[in-house]
């Protein structure tokens, strides 16, 4: 449970703090594409194939972060909620999203989903095409997000 816990503050603080190429200038500051900011998602947050793209991080005036998260066929996340919310937006393929009352629902590309609050959820790819959402999420008192347990195939299934 330690390790569990030291991989999510780990990814946590990953997504909340500034990237090494952000190049800072007088009216704003750019955060440049490249290869060290995509990270293989953590196997303690994540079943199956998943890469996270931070885009940017959160900051003093804008409390949320945003990045890209591309799931291979089959891969989903864990519960988890969000302490400010998410706006998710599938970019590429179909999302599957699914809530504690055994809820699943499509998410077709260009849709897109806001999670409010304290929803305990999970998010992944259909179990037969890969899938791509672009997920602003906000952060509160240093979180963005509180993980759970694993999604089971069953409720990935949307069986009880």
């Amino acid at each position: 449970m330690f390790m569990k816990k030291l991989a999510l503050s780990a990814f946590v603080v990953a997504l909340c703090t500034p990237m090494a190429q952000a190049d800072t200038g007088a009216a704003q500051t750019l955060f440049k594409a490249a290869p060290q900011n995509v990270a293989k998602g953590s196997a303690d947050v994540f079943t199956g194939d998943v890469q996270v793209n931070r885009l940017f991080p959160a900051n003093d005036t804008a409390h949320y972060s945003g990045a890209y998260v591309t799931f291979a066929p089959g891969a989903r996340s864990a519960w988890h909620e969000h302490p400010a919310g998410q706006h998710i937006v599938v970019t590429q393929g179909t999302a599957l999203t699914g809530t504690r009352d055994g809820k699943v629902t499509r998410v077709e590309t260009g849709d897109s989903v806001w999670c409010p609050p304290g929803v305990e959820h999970w998010h992944g790819a259909t179990p037969d095409a890969p899938m791509t959402h672009l997920v602003i999420t906000g952060v509160r008192d240093g979180k963005n997000a509180v993980w759970k347990e694993h999604v089971t195939d069953a409720q990935y299934r949307g069986q009880p």
